[in-house]
């Protein structure tokens, strides 16, 4: 028997075979993983990790693809998904989040408790689980700045709790989490006024809505910030702003956008991303770093 119908006789209705993983990222677009399956008890994910082990096959983990791109030709093996993992709660100055809960709804609830510490995470369109492997930030703030644990299971779906103090981490990286995957993540907050709280955070959501390109499928800033600069001033600063490849543009909202304007292919986005690395380089001499993660197969 093939290890996807071992999955399919498992997982049942949870596993989904050869599935357009246009489906489950925020640009719209992508070819198929063999198979697409949604773990949530710890049996559950001991079998799927039991399975990549004994056919050697690739193991992706996602929640909302909101920074990921995959390959129009699809991908091997297995993507996991963790949008059925999604209990949250407040007790006391702490809350504790499952993997799959949105980033910006623990926001949400904080800022309801009087809580201090993720106000300005608000609106950032990732899971918790996305949020504390890439340390996501915005305006200042990062999850690592109110973290405390994360709880894991290793790839032979041994349990573990990590502790902030014992990671390396920095903007947009944590170091030596690959093998890991976050089932949950606890955070201390600080005690503070609501109204002040609620204030902040209706800011922050109205600053994307005004300056962001959500009317269109993306998946966030597609660079990281390079040193003492700012990825989309030096996109727009080279004049490529409305830049497009395609059905794939740069957002003439935000330069540091990259939208799916018109039925993009996956390729479409990956050559302009390209093309503005290699213009940006050329005129500025800074080597834009992707923010984004690339998956699966491209056509060439």
């Amino acid at each position: 028997m093939d290890y996807k119908q071992e999955l399919k006789n498992f997982f049942g209705d949870n596993c989904l075979l050869d599935e357009p993983m246009s489906r489950h990222t925020t640009y719209r677009t992508g070819g198929p993983v063999e198979a697409y399956v949604y773990p949530q008890t710890h049996e559950e994910w001991s079998f799927v990790l039991k399975i990549a082990r004994t056919f050697n096959i690739p193991l992706h983990i996602i929640g909302f693809g909101s920074n990921i791109l995959v390959g129009g030709k699809g991908m091997g093996g297995i993507v996991c998904s963790t949008k059925r993992l999604g209990s949250l709660s407040v007790e006391g100055d702490h809350i504790r989040a499952e993997a799959g809960c949105a980033l910006d709804k623990v926001c949400e609830k904080a800022c309801e408790a009087g809580l201090a510490g993720m106000e300005k995470l608000s609106g950032i369109p990732g899971t918790i689980g996305g949020a504390v492997y890439m340390n996501a930030g915005a305006f200042g703030q990062e999850t690592f700045d109110t973290l405390e644990y994360f709880d894991v299971i290793d790839l032979e779906g041994r349990p573990a709790t990590l502790l902030k103090q014992d990671l390396h981490y920095a903007y947009r990286h944590v170091e030596g989490i690959e093998n890991y995957i976050i089932l949950s993540a606890s955070f201390a907050l600080q005690k503070n006024d609501f109204t002040k709280l609620m204030e902040t955070r209706n800011t922050i959501l109205h600053k994307r809505i005004e300056k962001q390109p959500l009317e269109f499928p993306s998946a966030g800033s597609v660079f990281k910030r390079p040193p003492n600069d700012y990825a989309s001033r030096l996109i727009d600063d080279t004049g490529l702003r409305g830049l497009s490849v395609g059905g794939a543009k740069v957002s003439e909202k935000h330069a540091g956008f990259i939208v799916n304007f018109n039925h993009a292919t996956p390729e479409d986005i990956r050559t302009l991303m390209q093309e503005v690395r290699d213009k940006v380089k050329e005129k500025h001499g800074v080597e834009l770093e992707l923010e984004q993660i690339l998956w699966g197969e491209f056509n060439v």
